[in-house]
C-alpha cells in the first residue's frame, strides 16, 4: 500500500523537474489541491532537511542540490551502475534503437537505465518507468530468474488486463510462454503491451541481483531482426562479464 506522504512529496520534487523555476505555496497548493497545511508541512518539512529552501523573500520555494548530491553518491558508490550503463550504450549504438536495464519491483519491472534511440521513431523510456512484469519483454526475462514458487506467487497476486492486441491474460499462458523462451535463451514482446512496439530482452545476473536487458523499438524494424538482435544483446552482455542467458539455471540460481 502506497504511503500518501511519501507519495506527496515525490510528486512534489517531480514537479519541480518539470517546472524547472521556484514555486510559491499557493500555486504549490492549486496545483496539486492540496489542503494549505498539508502543502506547508511536505514544504517545511523538506526545507528543514536542506533539501528545498526559498531563493528570495516571498519568491517561492525550489530544491537545493542536496538531491541531486545524495542521488549522485548512491548512484557513483556501485561500479556496476557504470558496467551497465557502458553496455547499454553500445547495445544502442549496434542496434539503433532504445536500450535498457530493468529490475523488478513487486508486481512491476522498473527501468533503471535507459539509452534512447537517435531515430525520430522510436520507443521513448525513461528511468522509472514500470511496467507490468508480466506483460513485456523485461518483466518475462526477470520472472525466468525466479524460482517456480516465486513465479506462482507473484502471479497469483496480478491482475490481467489485455494492454494489447497480444496480451497474455493468464499465468499459465505466461508460464508457456517463459517455457518456450526459456529454450532459446531471449525473450520477446511484440504488441502485448503497447501497440506496434517490440522488444527483446535476456535476463542475466550481476552482483548477485537480477536485471533484464533490453532493446526495444517500432514494432516494423524489430519484428523480423528480433533473433539477431538477440544475439548482440548475448554478446555484448558475455562481452561486459555479466552471467547472461547462456548461463546455465543452475548458475544463476546460485548467484540469485
Amino acid at each position: 500500500m502506497a504511503v500518501k506522504q511519501i507519495q506527496n512529496a515525490l510528486d512534489l520534487i517531480e514537479y519541480f523537474a518539470r517546472l524547472k523555476k521556484p514555486a510559491s505555496l499557493a500555486e504549490i497548493q492549486h496545483h496539486f489541491g492540496w489542503p494549505r497545511s498539508s502543502a506547508y508541512n511536505i514544504l517545511n518539512t523538506l526545507v528543514e532537511r536542506g533539501y528545498m529552501y526559498e531563493p528570495a523573500r516571498r519568491g517561492g520555494y525550489y530544491p537545493t542540490p542536496r538531491l541531486a548530491s545524495v542521488s549522485e553518491s548512491i548512484v557513483s558508490a556501485d561500479p556496476l551502475n557504470e558496467r551497465l550503463s557502458a553496455l547499454l550504450e553500445k547495445l544502442a549504438a549496434e542496434t539503433g534503437e532504445t536500450a535498457i536495464v530493468a529490475a523488478p519491483a513487486g508486481r512491476f519491472s522498473v527501468y533503471l537505465d535507459v539509452i534512447e534511440s537517435t531515430s525520430p521513431i522510436r520507443y521513448a523510456a525513461h528511468v522509472g518507468m514500470r511496467i507490468p512484469i508480466h506483460a513485456g519483454a523485461s518483466g518475462r526475462a526477470l520472472l525466468s530468474l525466479y524460482t517456480p514458487t516465486e513465479r506462482a506467487n507473484l502471479l497469483s497476486k496480478i491482475t490481467f488486463e489485455p494492454y494489447g492486441t497480444n496480451a497474455l491474460m493468464n499465468a499459465e499462458d505466461v508460464e508457456a510462454v517463459l517455457a518456450a523462451s526459456q529454450k532459446r535463451g531471449w525473450y520477446q514482446s511484440i504488441r502485448e503491451y503497447s501497440a506496434d512496439l517490440a522488444a527483446i530482452a535476456i535476463p542475466v545476473v550481476a552482483d548477485e541481483r537480477r536485471f533484464a536487458i533490453v532493446v526495444a523499438g517500432p514494432q516494423f524494424r524489430l519484428e523480423d531482426k528480433c533473433a539477431d538482435v538477440a544475439e548482440t544483446m548475448q554478446r555484448l552482455t558475455e562481452e561486459a562479464g555479466i552471467i547472461g542467458a547462456s548461463a546455465t539455471m543452475e548458475q544463476l540460481a546460485a548467484t540469485s
